[in-house]
């Protein structure tokens, strides 16, 4: 099994949900997180007065899938959340070595 963690930009959130459900991801988590990368923010302009804004508002999107979905779930991600300009996210990939369903008390790959 595997968690997939994606970091992609607010606007491609639903993009990614649909994408992922195409390819029988059942579940996903979605935090909203604030961070910067090679972007290091912007400057902005209001009431006159000039401010960085240095991190970033940036969604993350959580999935445990099966081993044998970790391809199509990167490939299904990336297409989804590409902009093709810089800040578009990363995607990391972790091994999962256990999972309870809390409800039922399946473990494995059926919990998920």
């Amino acid at each position: 099994m595997k968690f997939v963690t994606a970091i992609i930009k607010p606007f491609k959130l639903d993009e990614v949900r649909e994408a992922l459900s195409s390819i029988g991801v059942q579940g996903l988590t979605v935090t909203e997180v604030k961070g910067f990368g090679r972007q290091k923010g912007h400057t902005e302009l209001y009431r006159g007065a000039e401010y960085v804004v240095d991190f970033l508002p940036k969604v993350k999107v959580e999935v445990a899938i099966a081993d044998d979905l970790v391809e199509q779930t990167i490939e299904a991600i990336e297409k989804a959340a590409q902009t093709g300009k810089i800040g578009d996210g990363k995607i990391f990939v972790f091994d999962l070595q256990h999972v309870v369903r809390i409800r039922t008390g399946e473990t494995g790959e059926s919990a998920i």
